[in-house]
């Protein structure tokens, strides 16, 4: 679809995370590596400013879930806006995807749970040595332990 993709790690998420942003790219390009038309980048700021030092005319967004649609849906305005020359394209997981998302397998790597069949195998060994030197006063309230 595109001649490179590249995929740029926010330093600053609204979210709580387990990583740090070098980590959280170290495990991207281990995910990617031998792809040699993926790049990946740390970024801060606005992601269509980027594209725009970056030279990149599309952003790339996934939808799981029709509430996803929502929020991705006003962010491309809102992008379109600062950037009218920069488009948004969503592309739709496939089904068996549909339930993944960063807490859900956060919070089931902090409960004990088996999360191989969810995310590459150098992720969940890195989440499993995440988890295994948190104390239980830095672990987050989780969902799926009620």
């Amino acid at each position: 679809m595109f001649d490179e993709l590249i995929i740029a790690v926010y330093d600053k998420p609204l979210k709580s995370l387990l990583f740090p942003p070098e980590e959280r790219i170290a495990l991207v390009n281990e995910t990617f590596k031998g792809y040699p038309k993926v790049r990946v980048i740390g970024y801060s700021g606005l992601t269509v400013k980027l594209c725009q030092e970056m030279d990149a005319q599309v952003v790339v967004r996934g939808l799981r879930v029709f509430s996803d649609f929502e929020f991705e849906f006003r962010m491309a305005l809102a992008n379109h806006r600062l950037a009218p020359d920069i488009e948004s394209v969503a592309l739709i997981t496939d089904e068996e995807h549909t339930f993944l998302s960063s807490s859900t397998v956060r919070e089931i790597a902090i409960l004990g749970g088996d999360v191989s069949s969810m995310v590459p195998s150098h992720v969940e060994a890195a989440l499993n040595r995440r988890v295994s030197h948190m104390s239980d006063q830095q672990k987050p309230a989780n969902a799926l332990r009620d």
